[in-house]
């Protein structure tokens, strides 16, 4: 597969390896968050752990949309779904993440309410269409590699007078959730682990480029290496960052060249800001309640507003407690710290989010990582 495998060569992968080992100074300790799921899988698909010297360490993050959504707003969406005249468009990886009962979105089609699993917004807009007669809402989730699209859903929306089709917003922001983990009081007191630099998100990069990051590295005194997903993207990355550690710098680099760009998609950023503005503040599993870190419609848009529409009210709600997702979202805790992992925890019977989704970290380690913890047990 051409432009795919010369990403993926073991040859310059080894070398890759042998230059973080030579350059990773033995009385130092790296601590490295990746923050998007993306990396978080490949990781774990490729082993690249295994590459890395012992005192090099990857630390998984809060990059994973399904993941960092809080169970209150799952239990909206399950409400609104419930009302006989609405017809709900979810993408398919929502459908089984557990609300506060343990209710998801799969259990209540199950029992009756109108729920389509879409693959794109234009398909939400095709339903619409074919029932002028129903309320239906589009389940919008994601961060900013999302959210354009659904800007221009709802443009089209508008084109087309489409007067009962709205959106459930819950579209957030990179920035402020890496903000958040480096310095939010909530995260000190709920517990956080140190963090020397940052795997910058690739796909969210393409969208806001790499400008956004700069404060953040300045602020914080972070580096932060912005890495496409390939194997090599993500070892040439975290050589980029041993490096800034090395050196003492804690800038933002971009390895990913070949699709970011310092200033990002103007367009897309363009049709964003013409529909969206920011919230005061939203809540993430496992960061609590970060201030500006998500989006919703501005009133200009209010008619396409399901919140507004059905005066739909969030009410906070407690994680299960036995269920770890939310420090393993922080870096606090691995996959296999949490007791329910592998046990009553499992991709087909999921109790956590970061086990539903196919890029948690959970789920990650359940395909690919549990086989390397069999082998270093009979070791």
């Amino acid at each position: 597969m051409k432009y795919a495998d010369e990403f993926r060569d073991k040859t310059i992968a080894r070398g890759l390896a042998r230059a973080i080992g030579a350059e990773a100074e033995s009385q130092s300790e790296y601590r490295f968050m990746e923050f998007c799921g993306g990396h978080t899988h490949a990781i774990s698909r490729y082993g690249l752990e295994d590459m890395l010297p012992a005192n090099v360490r990857m630390i998984h993050g809060p990059g994973c949309p399904v993941c960092v959504l809080p169970a209150s707003r799952i239990d909206m969406a399950i409400r609104l779904a419930e009302r006989p005249e609405v017809t709900l468009c979810v993408y398919g990886d929502l459908m089984r993440v557990p609300g506060s009962q343990g209710k998801s979105l799969l259990t209540a089609k199950a029992f009756g309410a109108d729920i389509r699993m879409v693959y794109s917004t234009l398909d939400a807009i095709r339903i619409a269409e074919q029932a002028p007669n129903r309320e239906v809402v589009f389940f919008a989730i994601g961060f900013e590699t999302t959210t354009p699209p659904t800007a221009v859903m709802i443009r089209l929306a508008e084109k087309k007078w489409l007067k009962s089709f709205s959106v459930f917003c819950n579209h957030v922001l990179t920035p402020s959730a890496m903000h958040s983990i480096l310095e939010s009081p909530d995260i000190r007191n709920i517990g956080r682990v140190e963090v020397d630099g940052f795997l910058g998100p690739a796909h969210v990069s393409a969208i806001i480029g790499t400008e956004p990051y700069e404060v953040l590295a300045q602020q914080f005194g972070k580096p932060i290496v912005i890495a496409g997903f390939e194997p090599l993207d993500m070892m040439q990355a975290i050589l980029m960052l041993v490096r800034q550690v090395n050196e003492g710098r804690h800038e933002v680099e971009n390895q990913y060249s070949r699709a970011v760009t310092r200033k990002g998609n103007r367009r897309a950023q363009e049709e964003v800001s013409d529909i969206f503005e920011l919230r005061d503040q939203f809540e993430w599993r496992g960061l609590g309640l970060v201030p500006h870190s998500g989006l919703k419609l501005k009133q200009a848009y209010a008619q396409f507003d399901a919140e507004m529409r059905f005066a739909m009210h969030e009410v906070r709600v407690a994680d299960n407690p036995a269920c770890e997702c939310g420090a393993i979202l922080r870096g606090v805790k691995r996959p296999v710290d949490c007791e329910l992992f592998g046990t009553v925890c499992t991709p087909e019977i999921p109790t956590g989010s970061c086990m539903v989704s196919s890029e948690g970290a959970c789920a990650a380690h359940w395909t690919y990582g549990r086989f390397r913890d069999y082998q270093l047990r009979r070791a």
